[in-house]
């Protein structure tokens, strides 16, 4: 059962009243307390924002899911819930810069409260309050007790539906209110059914990550296809697979390999796979990649390749903390480098 802070504001703003708004000493106190309370809380809400546009930019974010609104104490019991769809990337952002605007005008109102009224409750509620207010948002609970910001796809932390999940009575609508309706094709059934193209075979594969059952994928794969790429973000298969981490990830890599996957090609944003690895913290990915009996990506260049922000697969790894990854390009680099100065040593003895 989840905490109730009214159990909490309640005997606080009982406690509040009882405080003496003449007394200079307290007044002082009371300030000097909000003050920090609420600089602390600003901090914390930067540091959210912060992660929450890293958690934004990760690519398996850029998913649709279906959020509910806050539970209300005289809803209908029989009604239908109402879904709105949304881009999980987009609602972290949208969430995060809403906590940051809510609490600001809370400070600006309570503020404004104390100069223009003398009123000191609002100081010392807030005081006390507004560290359980931040407990309550998604992104500030998921940071601090759930590990972070990251795999938030898989976290759950809105307590969002994906479209399979829905059922017959829950309602679905878009950002601005409008009814959508999911025709039966929508439906996981007659998916299932229903013969998926290429595309959306990749491209449900990588939507369910780790978890991603990649038979299907392989199955569908051919020496005319395996260099396909997505319309909208110019993803291949390639690319998916050394980003996913899924079971059994390297060996179907080694095939991609025989029908003449080109690791080489890049994505809108300038990504070749060993970006993707490097981004996505697959290490074993990365050593397929890099490896002579794999790619020999060394020699490809795939870890000189900076992408359109100027980054390559090694600074990727180490922004994001994919320290093992890192070690497996560096590790790559040095054995190539001592390669190639043993070769030419051997040609200056010659």
């Amino acid at each position: 059962m989840a905490f109730n802070k009214m159990f909490v504001m309640l005997p606080v703003m009982l406690a509040a009243r009882k405080l003496d708004g003449e007394d200079p000493n307290i007044v002082f106190l009371l300030r000097c307390c909000y003050g920090a309370v609420q600089a602390c809380a600003l901090l914390l809400i930067l540091f959210v924002n912060m992660k929450a546009a890293t958690a934004a930019a990760d690519k398996a974010n850029n998913v649709k899911i279906y959020v509910a609104p806050p539970p209300q104490p005289f809803a209908d019991p029989d009604a239908k819930t109402p879904y709105q769809e949304k881009i999980l990337s987009e609602h972290i952002i949208s969430e995060a810069r809403k906590m940051i605007g809510s609490t600001i005008m809370g400070i600006c109102m309570t503020l404004g409260m104390h100069y223009y009224k003398g009123m000191i409750i609002g100081l010392a509620i807030q005081s006390i309050m507004t560290p359980f207010n931040l407990a309550e948002n998604a992104l500030v609970s998921a940071l601090i007790f759930k590990g972070g910001l990251s795999n938030i796809k898989e976290k759950r932390i809105f307590n969002e539906k994906s479209r399979d999940e829905l059922g017959a009575n829950d309602k679905v609508t878009d950002a601005q209110g409008n009814p959508i309706v999911l025709t039966k094709t929508e439906n996981k059934k007659s998916k299932a059914s229903a013969k998926k193209s290429f595309e959306d075979i990749l491209l449900d594969t990588w939507d369910l990550g780790a978890e991603a059952d990649i038979a299907q994928l392989m199955a569908a794969l051919n020496k005319k296809n395996i260099n396909y790429a997505t319309k909208e973000s110019a993803w291949t298969p390639i690319m998916v697979m050394s980003g996913l981490g899924a079971k059994g990830g390297v060996d179907a890599m080694k095939e991609m390999k025989k029908l003449g996957a080109n690791p080489s090609k890049i994505d809108q944003e300038g990504w070749n796979a060993l970006h993707w690895s490097a981004y996505h913290g697959s290490a074993d990915a990365a050593k397929c990649l890099l490896a002579k009996d794999g790619f020999d990506g060394i020699v490809l260049g795939l870890h000189e390749a900076a992408d359109k922000e100027g980054k390559s697969p090694l600074v990727h790894a180490k922004d994001e903390g994919n320290a093992d990854v890192a070690r497996v390009i560096e590790e790559a680099i040095a054995s190539s480098s001592g390669e190639s100065g043993t070769d030419e040593g051997i040609r200056k003895r010659k």
